[in-house]
């Protein structure tokens, strides 16, 4: 693939993650309270006018309006386009990794290809639930089921179709031990501690467990481990600060899906220097 044709193929991806960013923000608002996300359309939650097309352009419209509703002049909130940017960004980011950085591979042709495909697509799709569960659990300290749960069939479907394509049925026995493992450790912390870890929590770590553990041991230890190292420092920094007390609710998603995206983008690098560390590399 050229430079140009990368730039461009990479463009396309911002802008496709700015259009996914605009759903999100609907969903985020619609899924917790049991609403539906396809009708009716997005609407000014002031006074209630339907947004036109041409105002509802992912960030653009949001700058171009100042943040205000064209009918009422009523705010809206600059979370919008933040969400929207952000997810043009982590999909150029996820494009980026797979298509030219350390998991990219070399040449691929054929079936190798389609799988990688569906390999970017299906961490694209993690992506895209991540913001909006992250979103969710700071707004609600809920991780719904709707989103959770279709998501292991999401990733089997995509991430076992790929290895079958390529053959590599070693990367889709690690997706099944990863999603195990990772749930069955948080339904035991779960158990073991129950005001501290919710279900919620132990569902999702079935669903990064898949995502992490496709990509190897290093990905799936780290991105297992580190949720409790980023949470627990947030913690402490937040008592230091005087801002939260001992027994404070602070919600554990998105730090689990955190800590996950540290394991699938620097997993392989900090489990290797881990090792090296200790003699075993």
């Amino acid at each position: 693939m050229t430079l140009a044709v990368f730039a461009l193929a990479l463009g396309f991806v911002v802008v496709f993650g700015a259009l996914i960013g605009s759903f999100l923000n609907v969903v985020v608002y619609r899924v917790p309270a049991g609403r539906s996300i396809v009708s009716p359309p997005s609407a000014c939650g002031s006074c209630g006018t339907e947004i036109k097309p041409y105002d509802n352009v992912p960030v653009l419209s949001w700058l171009v309006l100042r943040g205000r509703c064209r009918s009422c002049r009523g705010a809206i909130s600059v979370r919008y386009p933040l969400v929207e940017a952000a997810t043009g960004v982590a999909f150029a980011v996820v494009a980026w990794w797979f298509w030219a950085g350390p998991q990219a591979p070399a040449e691929p042709t054929g079936a190798a290809l389609a799988a990688g495909v569906l390999e970017v697509v299906a961490y694209l799709y993690l992506a895209a639930i991540s913001i909006a569960l992250a979103l969710i659990d700071l707004d609600t300290h809920r991780l719904p089921n709707t989103i959770v749960l279709p998501s292991y069939l999401v990733g089997a479907a995509l991430l076992g179709t790929a290895s079958a394509l390529t053959g590599d049925w070693g990367a889709l026995l690690g997706a099944a031990i990863g999603g195990a493992v990772l749930y069955g450790g948080y339904l035991l912390l779960a158990l073991v501690y129950p005001g501290g870890m919710g279900f919620g929590d132990v569902k999702l770590a079935g669903v990064l467990g898949v995502f992490l553990g496709y990509l190897g041991w290093g990905p799936l230890i780290i991105g297992g481990f580190a949720p409790f190292v980023l949470g627990g420092v947030f913690a402490l920094v937040l008592l230091a600060a005087r801002r939260a007390r001992k027994g404070s609710g602070i919600p554990f998603g998105p730090w689990m899906l955190a800590g996950a995206w540290l394991g699938v983008l620097a997993g392989p690098t900090i489990w290797n220097a881990y090792l090296a560390l200790l003699g075993l590399a």
